[in-house]
């Protein structure tokens, strides 16, 4: 299976170096020296890493082949893909791959289907669990602990506690009604 790890972002001074959006929560394995990396759009890879550092908080990557500022900056948006058993799973039981989570069922503490997740989104301040529901609306659930107290893979289901709101503008007006008595 292929996972998008990272996304190669502006080049960095003269020498070929290339800042990076990390999307992955182990990027010193997936981002070491001597990784090779499938790239989206195919064309312009593989890519091997060859160094990597962090520099301002950023992490700067090169990569064989790319020797200057130029040859970097041509690389700006391309996705580096990683390959995935399907069956691994991260070291922290508290963090999940992607693909472990497309598909799962998505229902309240008290029981109630809400849909199924279709797609995780990756904002730079939170990701989202996209839920597709049964009459085919969509709702974004951010992908905390607060709000998703529970993953069970092995019941392929996702527990969610949504605040007043989340789920229902109805539900939204209500809460802001006692709020405000």
């Amino acid at each position: 299976m292929q996972l998008v790890v990272a996304r190669i972002g502006r080049a960095h001074g003269i020498k070929g170096e290339v800042t990076v959006e990390v999307r992955t929560d182990e990027p010193e394995q997936r981002l070491a020296p001597g990784a090779r990396l499938a790239t989206e759009p195919a064309s312009v890879g593989p890519l091997t890493i060859e160094t990597g550092r962090v520099h301002s908080g950023r992490l700067l990557l090169r990569f064989a082949g790319v020797a200057d500022r130029t040859a970097a900056e041509a690389l700006r948006n391309v996705l580096l893909i990683a390959d995935v058993d399907p069956e691994e799973t991260p070291e922290d039981p508290e963090e999940f791959y992607d693909h472990q989570l497309v598909d799962l069922d998505v229902v309240t503490v008290d029981g109630t289907e809400v849909g199924r997740i279709s797609e995780i989104s990756h904002l730079p301040y939170q990701d989202l669990l996209v839920v597709e529901r049964p009459d085919g609306s969509e709702v974004l659930v951010p992908f905390v602990s607060e709000i998703v107290p529970e993953i069970d893979l092995e019941a392929q289901r996702a527990v969610i506690d949504p605040p007043p709101g989340l789920l229902d503008e109805a539900q939204a007006e209500i809460a802001s009604n006692r709020d405000e008595s």
